[in-house]
């Protein structure tokens, strides 16, 4: 009988050192129609639901930001908006693929910000040095969520902000619909658009095994940081959670 500690990948249970490898193949599946996938797949809303987290995350002109798991850059560009050329934003992600989509989005819209392949659970960056972390629909996929969310608030600065956007628990009367659409609507647009529905099958089963909203406000609570609220967006198809280091 296997010692090996296992972890989630969507409903499979694997070796906690295989998930990073199972999560990269998912997503050098998906990066080059990713944008795609997420307006087919949300109606758009998940523009509505960046745009509410920085509304919330309180980034101003010269201010340090750090996007983790960026992926193709959405919330980075935005916060270079703010921040402005006083300012800095790192845009970082552990995918290759994702993270040249990413950087190319940001320059073709004129913005030339530093980026950085790194794991969320080992950030190469100092203590105290942002003012606000955020990551978008990425915590999910992180084998050690506990882990990743003490280097995030590690490197926030006292008076800093992590916010936490991420698929969570639906309104119960509506759970029903919503499984139809995950586990078949959704997988069946993943074979029409990337030729790939196993991927999208897995991001809906992740989902499922994620920390719902009370669960991870406890978890960032763990992890040290105060202050935690969450906002029900969608019914509870996503919530922005956010916490504060002091």
């Amino acid at each position: 009988m296997s010692d090996r500690n296992t972890t989630h990948f969507g409903f499979q249970e694997v070796a906690e050192d295989e998930k990073a490898r199972h999560v990269a193949d998912v997503f050098d599946s998906v990066a080059q129609r990713y944008d795609l996938m997420n307006d087919l797949m949300s109606g758009g809303l998940h523009r509505l639901w960046k745009a509410f987290a920085i509304a919330k995350s309180g980034v101003r002109a010269g201010a340090r930001v750090l996007d983790v798991a960026g992926g193709t850059g959405d919330l980075a560009l935005s916060f270079a908006r703010k921040t402005g050329a006083s300012g800095q934003v790192w845009l970082t992600d552990i995918n290759q693929a994702m993270l040249s989509r990413g950087r190319d989005r940001l320059c073709d819209k004129g913005f030339i910000v530093p980026v950085a392949r790194c794991d969320a659970e080992k950030l190469p960056f100092p203590d105290d040095y942002f003012d606000c972390v955020s990551v978008a629909f990425g915590l999910r996929n992180m084998t050690h969520k506990d882990q990743a969310l003490g280097e995030m608030r590690r490197v926030l600065r006292p008076g800093g902000r992590l916010l936490v956007l991420e698929f969570s628990q639906v309104w119960k009367p509506l759970a029903p619909v919503y499984d139809f659409y995950s586990f078949k609507v959704i997988p069946r647009l993943g074979e029409m658009i990337t030729h790939d529905a196993a991927s999208y099958q897995y991001l809906a089963e992740s989902i499922r095994v994620h920390p719902d909203q009370e669960a991870l406000k406890l978890l960032m609570e763990r992890a040290g940081l105060e202050q935690v609220e969450y906002f029900n967006l969608a019914l509870g198809v996503v919530a922005l959670h956010r916490g504060f280091k002091f």
